[in-house]
């Protein structure tokens, strides 16, 4: 099964942003967030409300539920923010941004994820923040 979540990982990225796969025992930090295998990971396309906001100790809940303590795979990009790797991360086939946002717990955020999450998100979230820095780039 970690062999087809790693090909299915390279598929889904760019090529060149494919930069690493990672596997290991999930600790969940927030709504958006986890460690794997001891490493920060921030999950990609995901607006998950804050700790301090309405909905981040639901959205950090139902990520715990879906994480702790698994073994969770991620495409990391390369990228990082704020001391964390950023990439797409799953639990068996199961993706787990993906699965935070259907459940109506976080948002889709477009600027990351190329829209890739818009069709799960849920009318419920439309109540929850959409930070800034989800919104495309203008040209």
């Amino acid at each position: 099964m970690h062999v087809l979540l790693i090909i299915l990982a390279l598929v889904l990225l760019p090529h060149s942003a494919a930069a690493e796969t990672l596997h290991g025992h999930g600790k969940v930090t927030d709504g958006d967030t986890l460690r794997v295998g001891g490493v920060a990971v921030r999950l990609q396309g995901i607006a998950a409300p804050e700790m301090d906001e309405s909905g981040g100790s639901a959205a950090k809940a139902y990520l715990r539920e879906l994480a702790e303590g698994r073994t969770v795979v991620c495409a990391l990009t390369g990228e990082r923010t704020h001391g964390r790797r950023v990439g797409t991360c799953w639990v068996d086939s199961q993706d787990l941004a993906e699965a935070v946002i259907a459940a109506g717990l976080a948002r889709d955020c477009p600027r990351f994820s190329g829209g890739r999450y818009a069709g799960v998100e849920q009318p419920e979230a439309a109540e929850l923040p959409l930070p800034g820095y989800c919104r495309p780039r203008r040209r």
